[in-house]
C-alpha cells in the first residue's frame, strides 16, 4: 500500500464481473482483486457469476450475492435468442437498462441495514462501465452515511465520419444516445455521486460539468506478473515484425493496418501476422493478394491468450489502426511486452500512446491514415536504434502506469481523497497533462440539465 495510505472498507457493485470472461467482466474483476490486495472489499455480484468469482479466490474481504432468478432467466432468454450473445451492440445497453437498476435496487434492499450500521466506508460502482447506465446508489445515499463513487466509466466516443469502415456498423440506436439522460436517476448519479471516474479523455469532457470531481483512470491494465515474465527481447533481425492482434470486424480497420505496411512487406522488409477472427477475414485476405503480400501476411485465426502473448513477444511493432475504441486492452500488453504501438489517435489507444513510446496518427480520413502508418513503419524499419528505445520505454511506462496495482493506487488516493484522508490527486486524461482543464470542451454534461426524476 502507497504511503499515508489507510486499508478501506468497500462496497464495491460489480454484477457481472468474471475472472474467467473477458473483455469488461474480467477488466473489472482484475481492478476489483487488486483493490482487494489494499483494501478490505466486499464485492457484490450476480448470482450467474459466483461459481467463477469464488474458485478464483481474489482475497475478497465477503463475497455479497444479489439473487434475481426471475430476471435473470428472462435476460438470459433474451441474450441467447435475441442477440445471439451479441455483446458488441448499443441495443443490448439500452436493453439492460432495467435489469441494471433491478439489480442496485435488490442490492440496496440487501445491504442498507448493513451500510446504515457503517460497516463500509464507501461504495464504489464498477460495473456497468457505460456511462449512460445510471445508479440508483447515488440518489439513495444522497444525505450519507456514507459517499458514493462511480466509475471508471466509458463512452460517449463520436462515429467518426468518413470512414467506409464504419458506415455498416453504426447503429440506428447511437442517435438516440442522448435519450439516457432523461431515465430515472440518470442526473442524480453524477450530482450525487462524490466523485466520477471517467476512462477516456472523451468521457472525462463530456462531464467536465463536474471536473471539481472528475478524475481519469485508465479502463484496461495489465498484471505485474506479465511484465515480470518478460524476457529480454531477442537482438532485432532483418525483418520488421508485425502484429495486428483483434475481431476482424471493420471498425477495427485492419485493411489499414495491411495497406499501411504493403510497401515493407513487398519489398521484403517485414512480416506480418494477424491474430483473431470475424466476418472481414475473407475480404482481408482477397486484400492481401490484391495488394501483393499473400507470401509476407500469415492470418492465425482465434487462439487462447497465451498463445496471444507469445505471439506479441515475437513482435516488433503493433500495427493497431481500431477506428473506434473504447479501452485497447491489447495495446496496453503490447507496452508491457516492449512492443512499439502504432495507433489512431481516437478513443483509448490514443489516450495511452505518447511520442516516447509509440505512435499515434491522427484521425484524418483512409489514405492520409494508411500514408501515416506508412511513414512509422519505414521509420522504424529504417532506425532500429530508435525502434529499441521506444520498446524499452514502453515496458518502463507498463510497469509505472499501466498495472492493475498502480490503477487500484490511483482509485484509492480518489477515495482517501472523498473520505478527506488524503489530499486532491490530478489525475488528467494524458491528453489533457499540457495543456491543462482549459482544454476542456465548453459543452457541459447533458447529465447536468437533466430533467429526469431522481
Amino acid at each position: 500500500m502507497g504511503e499515508g495510505m489507510s486499508r478501506l472498507r468497500i462496497l464495491l457493485l460489480a454484477p457481472f464481473v468474471d475472472p474467467d470472461a473477458v473483455s469488461m467482466p474480467y477488466v473489472a474483476y482484475a481492478h476489483a482483486a487488486a483493490l482487494a490486495e489494499l483494501h478490505d472489499v466486499t464485492l457484490v455480484i450476480g448470482a450467474p457469476v459466483e461459481g467463477n468469482v469464488r474458485r478464483a479466490q481474489g482475497g475478497f474481504h465477503a463475497i455479497e450475492v444479489v439473487r434475481t432468478p426471475s430476471l435473470e432467466r428472462i435476460y438470459d432468454w433474451f441474450l441467447r435468442k435475441i442477440f445471439k450473445y451479441n455483446f458488441d451492440t448499443q441495443i443490448l445497453t439500452a436493453f439492460g437498462y432495467p435489469f441494471f437498476l433491478a439489480f442496485e435496487w435488490a442490492a440496496w434492499r440487501q445491504l442498507r441495514s448493513r451500510i446504515f450500521a457503517h460497516e463500509y466506508d464507501v461504495v464504489l460502482r464498477l460495473l456497468p462501465v457505460t456511462a449512460v447506465l445510471p445508479s440508483p446508489f447515488a440518489f439513495l445515499l444522497r444525505k450519507g452515511p456514507i459517499p458514493f463513487v462511480i466509475g471508471p466509466i466509458n463512452g460517449g466516443l463520436p462515429w467518426p465520419q468518413g470512414f467506409s469502415q464504419l458506415e455498416s456498423q453504426k447503429e440506428w440506436v447511437s442517435g438516440l444516445r442522448n435519450l439516457y439522460r432523461y431515465l430515472p436517476f440518470s442526473r442524480s448519479t453524477y450530482r450525487d455521486a462524490a466523485a466520477i471516474i471517467t476512462a477516456s479523455s472523451q468521457t472525462y469532457s463530456e462531464f467536465a460539468t463536474y471536473r471539481e470531481k472528475l478524475f481519469f483512470v485508465p479502463e484496461n491494465g495489465v498484471s505485474r506478473s506479465m511484465l515480470e515474465s518478460n524476457p529480454d527481447r531477442p537482438k532485432a533481425n532483418d525483418k520488421l515484425e508485425l502484429i495486428f492482434v483483434g475481431g476482424l470486424v471493420p471498425r477495427k480497420a485492419c485493411d489499414l493496418a495491411l495497406r499501411g505496411a504493403a510497401l515493407l512487406l513487398r519489398d521484403g522488409l517485414a512480416r506480418f501476422t494477424v491474430v483473431g477472427d470475424g466476418p472481414e477475414r475473407s475480404r482481408l485476405e482477397q486484400l492481401v493478394t490484391t495488394l501483393g503480400i499473400a507470401k509476407a501476411v500469415s492470418f492465425c485465426g482465434w487462439v487462447g491468450h497465451k498463445e496471444v502473448l507469445s505471439r506479441l513477444r515475437a513482435s516488433d511493432v503493433l500495427v493497431f489502426p481500431s477506428l473506434r475504441d473504447f479501452g485497447g486492452g491489447v495495446v496496453f500488453e503490447a507496452l508491457a511486452l516492449g512492443i512499439v504501438p502504432v495507433v489512431v489517435d481516437f478513443g483509448g489507444p490514443g489516450d495511452i500512446i505518447y511520442p516516447e513510446i509509440g505512435y499515434k496518427v491522427p484521425l484524418t480520413n483512409e489514405s492520409d491514415i494508411v500514408a501515416q502508418i506508412e511513414k512509422a513503419l519505414a521509420e522504424l524499419a529504417g532506425n532500429r536504434s530508435l525502434l529499441g528505445r521506444l520498446q524499452r520505454q514502453a515496458v518502463v511506462y507498463a510497469r509505472e502506469r499501466l498495472t492493475w496495482d498502480a490503477k487500484a493506487q490511483d482509485t484509492t488516493r480518489i477515495l482517501e481523497w472523498v473520505l478527506k484522508r488524503g489530499p486532491k490527486p490530478e489525475l488528467l486524461p494524458p491528453k489533457l497533462l499540457a495543456t491543462g482543464l482549459a482544454a476542456l470542451p465548453s459543452a457541459t454534461s447533458p447529465y447536468a440539465k437533466s430533467p429526469a426524476s431522481g
